[in-house]
């Protein structure tokens, strides 16, 4: 215990650095490097880029051909109830009036959840063998009214 006390009184080496002052120095520059940082960035100058008239939106989203699958394994287009067959025709008509307003027509699927997949892998098959591409599928089940 003698020994530990003579370090202390300051007659032997000191085996501690004491970096209380580093410490004081730190923080401070810390304090000046906080304050002086939003003055830094607030004189920053931005060249903007400008909006071409080109790059703008269109002015109306493409129309959208909603057919839906019935229970019953007929198709819903525009309010009118089609076989199979007799949708090929009204997909080719829709294909040519779309491809001249804006391109490429866009479809979405939509069942009735007792409808049969099958009904809408036929569906599909029909759309593929039109050149129609642009399909989505809508997650929300339909029910039928009244039930």
């Amino acid at each position: 215990m003698r020994k530990a006390s003579r370090h202390r009184d300051g007659h032997g080496t000191l085996a501690e650095l004491n970096i209380t002052p580093l410490l004081d120095l730190v923080f401070v520059l810390l304090v000046i490097f906080i304050i002086s940082t939003p003055q830094l960035v607030n004189e920053l100058e931005l060249n903007l880029p400008t909006a071409d008239k080109k790059d703008a939106p269109k002015s109306a989203p493409p129309k959208l051909t909603r057919i839906i699958v019935q229970p019953d394994g007929s198709f819903n287009l525009d309010g009118a109830v089609f076989t199979l067959e007799s949708l090929r025709p009204k997909l080719e008509e829709v294909k040519a009036e779309r491809r001249a307003e804006s391109g490429e027509p866009n479809v979405v699927i939509r069942g009735f959840g007792e409808a049969e997949y099958q009904r809408v892998i036929d569906l599909l098959d029909l759309l593929q063998q039109l050149e129609i591409t642009k399909i989505g599928l809508a997650t929300d089940v339909l029910t039928p009214a009244g039930g």
